[in-house]
């Protein structure tokens, strides 16, 4: 399995792809994150690529894996990534 880009690969790549400084892409990237942050309790869309939604988990009984004792669970919420229909088609191709 191939290695996954850094965030300094990924703003290496824009810059050129943009002509831009490596340090104005490498802010780009850092605001897109900002925002993404602040705005995925209104559920964040990334166009093409997915979006960032707040999902709320019940209680529920789990188990302790050492012990085999039951705990209790509280309800939390928890951020999701949904992928985008488009994005899983890109890459996995349509069948």
């Amino acid at each position: 399995m191939a290695k996954s880009m850094s965030k300094s690969q990924v703003a290496a790549h824009l810059a050129s792809k943009f002509d831009l400084k490596k340090k104005v892409a490498v802010g780009i990237l850092e605001e897109v994150a900002k925002l993404s942050y602040r705005e995925a309790k209104n559920h964040f869309t990334l166009p093409g690529i997915g979006k960032l939604v707040l999902v709320e988990r019940k209680a529920r009984i789990g188990r302790n894996p050492a012990t085999g004792e039951q705990i209790q669970i509280p309800a939390k919420t928890v951020v999701k990534f949904r992928v985008a229909k488009a994005a899983k088609e890109a890459i996995l191709g349509t069948k």
